[in-house]
């Protein structure tokens, strides 16, 4: 779970626990629209010397009811032009 966000320009430091152990990570690059404090996120990378990830991917985890917003207006869509064919 993500404790800490904090950003200077394109460079993120986050620091992340799962509840027994805190890592802080660094990241050079754009994070998911997800990622926000209190949620879940992956990180790849590699653990320096000083136990810092060096992050190379940061991805948002989401729970599986989770519809990214152009699937559910397309299945809407769907569903209403199947109802207008089911009504002629």
């Amino acid at each position: 779970m993500l404790l800490k966000n904090f950003q200077w320009n394109m460079y993120w430091w986050q620091m992340v626990s799962d509840g027994m152990a805190t890592l802080t990570i660094h990241y050079a690059g754009i994070l998911p629209d997800l990622f926000d404090e209190g949620e879940a996120a992956i990180a790849a990378g590699k653990l320096d010397e000083n136990n810092i990830l060096r992050a190379t991917e940061v991805l948002a985890k989401h729970d599986e009811k989770y519809t990214p917003p152009e699937v559910a207006d397309a299945m809407n869509k769907a569903y209403e032009l199947k109802q207008q064919e089911n009504a002629q």
